[in-house]
């Protein structure tokens, strides 16, 4: 295998042996990056001292990586994806990406995404779209599709993205990689460019389990930048890579296999099931019962929340100002109208707008608080499975990656591309995508393992198990 191919953890075992040095592991993904991002399109930016900098040798893990563009860093253009950022340069860090420096990470660059992460395609980037790795004209997913089409394709080892309703899981069952979110709390917002505040959390794309464990471990613990950052202790997630699930109760809820999901992701999903009985697991028939409502409550606190986000953008601070052309006098209404017009895409005015609506007065009660309660009802089913249960088990995706503008014309049809995803946000709860096989199209199926807030152990170690027994994560593209 070449450099690029390798995970995060062999390369340091190589590092360790003197097998290999940290330049010799930039170059190689330098050469990888030119030969295969004119394919895929997943980086916006590259960092000029990301893959050039000469590594310090003592720094504790010297392993590049890939940032999604809606993550603060010092010095460097971040722009979600959208025209109404264009040229806004932080003049700060996010808290994810101190810790990444801390450690000696060289940050590659900035990777695409949906504009604001509003989308599950990597479609409505300012930037155009990426391919999927697997199939270049399929979606890598979304909103993280720049990440996870990078650790793909090799174009990085491992990659940070966000998810506020499956926008790392989602994009990594699609591209045949491991996505993680942690539990809501469990890794700091700040510097995270928002979309809902009470949904997104940062979380790593890799190769593998054991390089999830190990970037999490980076990113992970209180912050006081962040208040609704979790003062708790921060275990070491890889010494619950135990590849055993012995006497584990694993809940299988019957509201997640229905119609619509595509056969062969069924088919796949139920193999991983067996293989998982067969090392000893208990499997348990479970409900939540308010499943149905899942999306509805989504899009209307997803939205609510970035309607309310997005109203700083307004062209007086920083990013886009537009002065209307046909006015020869133009008020600050005008400006704010006409930067606002120009600076957001088509997606991201429809989440505005329904957001606005539900927020307006006369409708706050009937459709925002009433998305508050059901979230309550749904987290609490979630509080009564785990009482009988150590972890669930579920699809990540109902499909296999879709044609690029497939579905990018019918918004419900995109939204429903995250209604496996969905829950585990309105409920708080960590959840993580792995490779279980391949659907009759030849192209990635996700599992979906989820557990009870702040019990990352038990996810990593259901999943670490499965792995262990199986190939998957060691497919490797081609192109």
């Amino acid at each position: 295998m070449e450099l690029y191919e390798l995970t995060a953890h062999e390369l340091l075992d190589q590092i360790k042996n003197n097998a290999t040095t940290p330049r010799d592991i930039q170059q190689s993904l330098k050469e990888q990056i030119e030969r295969v991002d004119q394919k895929v399109h997943a980086y916006v930016r590259l960092f000029a001292d990301g893959l050039n900098a000469i590594p310090d040798p003592q720094n504790a893990c010297p392993i590049p990586i890939a940032i999604k563009d809606n993550m603060c860093v010092s010095g460097q253009e971040t722009t979600c994806a959208s025209t109404i950022l264009a040229g806004f340069v932080p003049p700060y860090d996010a808290t994810v990406i101190q810790r990444i420096k801390t450690q000696g990470c060289p940050l590659i660059g900035h990777v695409n995404m949906d504009e604001f992460a509003f989308g599950s395609s990597t479609e409505t980037s300012c930037y155009g779209p990426t391919s999927n790795p697997w199939n270049l004209e399929c979606v890598p997913g979304g909103s993280s599709g720049g990440s996870a089409a990078v650790v793909a394709s090799s174009e990085s080892v491992w990659a940070i993205g966000s998810d506020t309703g499956g926008s790392i899981r989602q994009p990594a069952a699609l591209c045949g990689i491991v996505g993680m979110k942690p539990t809501y709390g469990r890794v700091s917002r700040y510097g995270l460019i928002a979309f809902a505040s009470s949904l997104d959390q940062i979380g790593p794309l890799t190769k593998d389990v054991r390089d999830s464990a190990l970037l999490l471990n980076i990113i992970a613990g209180p912050d006081p930048m962040d208040s609704t950052c979790i003062d708790r202790p921060v275990p070491d997630y890889t010494q619950s890579l135990v590849n055993d699930v012995r006497g584990l109760k694993i809940g299988i809820p019957k509201e997640y296999f229905i119609e619509g999901m595509q056969p062969d992701v069924k088919a796949r999903v139920l193999d991983a099931i067996k293989l998982l009985k067969k090392q000893g697991a208990e499997f348990v028939d479970i409900t939540l019962p308010h499943t149905e409502y899942a999306v509805a409550t989504y899009y209307i606190i997803g939205t609510a929340e970035a309607s309310s986000n997005l109203a700083r953008y307004d062209g007086v601070q920083y990013g886009l100002r537009k002065q209307p052309d046909h006015l020869r006098k133009s008020t600050l209404v005008d400006m704010y109208e006409e930067t606002r017009s120009r600076g957001f895409g088509k997606e991201a005015k429809r989440r505005v707008m329904l957001g606005a609506y539900s927020l307006s007065a006369g409708y706050y009660d009937a459709y925002y608080l009433k998305g508050l309660k059901v979230r309550t009802l749904i987290k609490q089913d979630f509080d009564k499975a785990f009482d009988i249960v150590d972890a669930i088990i579920t699809p990540t995706s109902p499909t296999t990656a879709f044609k690029i503008g497939e579905k990018i014309d019918d918004p419900l049809a995109m939204y429903l591309s995250d209604i496996y995803t969905i829950s585990a946000n309105l409920a708080g709860i960590p959840a993580i995508s792995i490779p279980c096989g391949f659907g009759n199209d030849g192209l990635p199926v996700g599992l979906q393992i989820m557990t009870k807030p702040f019990d990352e152990e038990m996810m990593f170690r259901v999943a670490y198990a499965y792995e262990q027994n199986t190939e998957w994560h060691k497919q490797r593209v081609q192109l």
